[in-house]
């Protein structure tokens, strides 16, 4: 996957199909629209093209309401990936800023996707709009593509157990912890990438082992206090472990040095601190709990371990 951070770092795209969105979590219903651009590409000898948004566009435009306390299921990093494992072939990631934001419907149909990409097609989700107040829509694209020469379709939405999917129901899923809901919707583990460092050092030397994992960006999405079945891939390494989300805050006070969230893996490991890492989790398994002594903390990691080993994931 080629990746541009500018319109005028472009290259030649053979006939692009081209869609757009933040695609904040790469769930099930983005997926249903890659897999579509690709095919449409195929049969056109063209390339797939996904033109996404950093920072999230509500943080840019509603920096003191609906952005204010908007927390993204995916980091930059996380995106990135998935855009990759999802089979996208090209990814442009437009700086957002008032001043693009300004930006008519009109203007980015002609100035961008036409002048600059020579866009084939267009793909868009259903209802999606686009443009200054919001003013481009299907209809808008589809008369305009008459006009430039370009197709337009529009993708229906993606339903999980009768529910349309959307970032929002994921996001919601994931802070009220149900982990497993929210993975059916993004149709893969919810995840988390960082650096991994040290665990508590007074609990290595009580011979059991713990990490901790930085999180990347002040906006991450991470779920509620509680203990998680989690898998950890480390340059290498893959392995099965309990992992402890405590002091997590949602609101004007939290910062992302506030959250605590340490990795208990089941077996011996070489030293992985420093290394990269990314966390994918499967199921809530219980709330926290204080402990009064390291050998309570112990037994409860056996229990934890005997429940999470019976888990297929």
């Amino acid at each position: 996957m080629r990746i541009f951070y500018d319109f005028d770092q472009l290259v030649p795209i053979p006939n692009p199909v081209i869609t757009t969105g933040s695609f904040d979590g790469v769930h099930v219903g983005h997926k249903a629209i890659i897999n579509r651009i690709n095919k449409l590409a195929r049969e056109i000898q063209g390339e797939s093209v996904l033109i996404t948004f950093h920072p999230h566009p509500r943080k840019v435009l509603f920096p003191k309401t609906a952005g204010k306390d908007l927390f993204l299921i995916n980091s930059q990093r996380e995106k990135i990936e998935l855009l990759r494992k999802a089979g996208l072939q090209n990814l442009i990631i437009v700086s957002f800023t008032p001043e693009f934001a300004r930006i008519s419907s009109i203007d980015f149909i002609r100035d961008i996707l036409v002048s600059k990409l020579h866009a084939r097609k267009i793909v868009i989700g259903f209802n999606h709009q686009f443009g200054y107040n919001r003013e481009g829509n299907f209809d808008f694209l589809k008369e305009l593509g008459i006009y430039y020469n370009f197709e337009v379709e529009e993708i229906p939405e993606q339903d999980i157990h009768n529910e349309t999917v959307s970032s929002t129901l994921i996001r919601k899923s994931l802070q009220e912890g149900r982990i497993q809901r929210a993975n059916a919707y993004l149709d893969h583990h919810y995840m988390i990438m960082g650096k991994l460092r040290a665990g508590n050092l007074e609990l290595i030397e009580r011979n059991i082992q713990t990490l901790y994992i930085e999180i990347e960006e002040e906006c991450k999405l991470v779920p509620p206090d509680g203990v998680y079945a989690v898998r950890i891939e480390a340059e290498g390494d893959s392995f099965k472990a309990i992992l402890n989300i405590k002091n997590s805050r949602y609101g004007d006070d939290r910062r992302k040095e506030d959250i605590c969230i340490e990795i208990f893996p089941f077996a011996a490991l070489n030293p992985l601190g420093g290394k990269d890492a990314t966390v994918y989790f499967a199921k809530y398994i219980r709330d926290e709990i204080e402990f009064t002594g390291t050998d309570e903390l112990r037994k409860q990691l056996e229990r934890d371990k005997s429940m999470v080993e019976e888990l297929i994931y």
